[in-house]
């Protein structure tokens, strides 16, 4: 039985308590999730001995199966409301991490890592779409921009990708086995507090019956555009899974240095996410906002490339890595919060979990597409700067698509 009040939100600045629960579930989902995934390519790799090409197949069918199927999920959390959603993604989750831990062939892994995706796809859209949703309604009541709870979204699950791989880095001292069944713990524990704690039904929001296919989703211009540029942005972002864990291993001998990366990220957007975000709301417009975050994150790929002919390793070739994962987290600060603030207002009455969906789907194809590239450029022998301007123009030819976006968020008060 819930024990939560499922109050809808009020004026001023203070959060319903559904919102901080819903905050709080991104924390402890990210502490689960990157407590394994950080390590999982070395794992592959060197425990496995599978090819560069295979590990980023493996990486995108992950990404692909959790981000390609959150349109699954978003419209069965329209359908069926958040609770039964979220505790099946849960159980789905606790499933997955176990058998990774104990796959020793290319089929098992490919079926275990399939297996935590769709359970994020699962969960992650229901979370997401009331969290939009439960952020307009406070908009509506003066309780401050929409985008500063997407923000405040996002410190919490950074805070969660920053403890996740220093828990995960200090249970690799036993065995990768051990990092997965903590992992899993972690999503039991979430599991038994959500059967608690999370409302069996949510105030004004009522389930839709599934109805008009895809149509209407894929015929919206603004939408689509809206999906170019985040698509890139994530692509990018899935680098820091492949391309920065590879790169990593060349300088310092050892993935010692990616805990301490991934860090650096998640202290960033803990410390500078709600800063950045208010400053951005002032002098940005939105379209600005994507396409600074975009070319920041293009720049942040580029200024490894201009250091790699060098052939530097040790300190002087972790320069240029940690100058990625800063400017790339702070493209993520710009182009996040604004995306998914921009979907209430785009999506059809009733189905802003599908739209939440649809957007990380598409996304989640390109993620595919782009990392089994990406895998194979790192694999090839190419020239050591030729991957890395591959992976800069990837953003920054996505920016005249955000650029014609037409409207701003905030416009219409659609609740989904």
């Amino acid at each position: 039985m819930s024990t939560l009040p499922a109050a809808a939100p009020t004026g001023g600045t203070r959060l319903s308590p559904l919102l901080r629960l819903l905050i709080l579930t991104q924390l402890a989902f990210n502490i689960g999730f990157f407590a394994v995934l950080p390590f999982l390519a070395e794992h592959l790799g060197t425990a496995l001995g599978m090819a560069g090409w295979l590990v980023g197949v493996v990486l995108g069918l992950r990404t692909f199966s959790q981000q390609g199927l959150f349109v699954v999920g978003g419209a069965l959390a329209d359908r069926y409301g958040v609770r039964p959603v979220v505790l099946t993604g849960c159980a789905l989750r606790v499933a997955g991490f176990v058998w990774l831990g104990y796959a020793g062939h290319t089929w098992s892994v490919i079926g275990s890592v399939l297996l935590i995706g769709f359970a994020a796809a699962l969960f992650s859209p229901a979370v997401e779409s009331e969290v939009a949703r439960q952020a307009v309604l406070r908009e509506e009541a003066g309780g401050g921009p929409r985008a500063r709870v997407l923000a405040l979204f996002g410190v919490a699950g950074q805070a969660g990708a920053f403890l996740g791989p220093l828990l995960g880095a200090l249970l690799l001292t036993a065995e990768f086995r051990t990092v997965c069944l903590a992992g899993a713990g972690v999503f039991v524990a979430v599991l038994a507090g959500h059967a608690a704690l999370l409302p069996r039904h949510i105030p004004g929001r009522e389930s839709v019956r599934v109805r008009g296919g895809l149509g209407p989703l894929l015929r919206n211009g603004r939408f689509l555009a809206l999906c170019c540029g985040y698509g890139a942005q994530l692509l990018a972002y899935n680098q820091l899974y492949l391309a920065l864990p590879a790169e990593a291993e060349r300088a310092a001998g050892s993935q010692a240095p990616v805990a301490w990366l991934f860090a650096l990220s998640s202290l960033l957007v803990v410390t500078a996410h709600l800063p950045v975000t208010r400053w951005a709301g002032h002098r940005l417009t939105p379209r600005r906002s994507l396409a600074a975050g975009l070319l920041l994150t293009g720049a942040g790929f580029a200024a490894v490339a201009a250091a790699r002919p060098a052939g530097w390793t040790g300190t002087a070739a972790l320069a240029p890595l940690a100058a990625l994962v800063v400017l790339l987290t702070l493209g993520q600060m710009l182009v996040a919060p604004v995306a998914r603030a921009w979907l209430p207002d785009l999506a059809e009455p009733g189905r802003l979990g599908l739209y939440t969906g649809a957007l990380s789907s598409v996304s989640g194809l390109l993620v595919l597409l782009g990392s089994t590239a990406s895998g194979a450029l790192l694999d090839r022998g190419l020239p050591p700067a030729v991957p890395w301007a591959v992976l800069a123009a990837v953003p920054a030819l996505a920016v005249p698509a955000v650029l014609v976006l037409p409207g701003e968020p905030g416009l219409r008060k659609g609740r989904g």
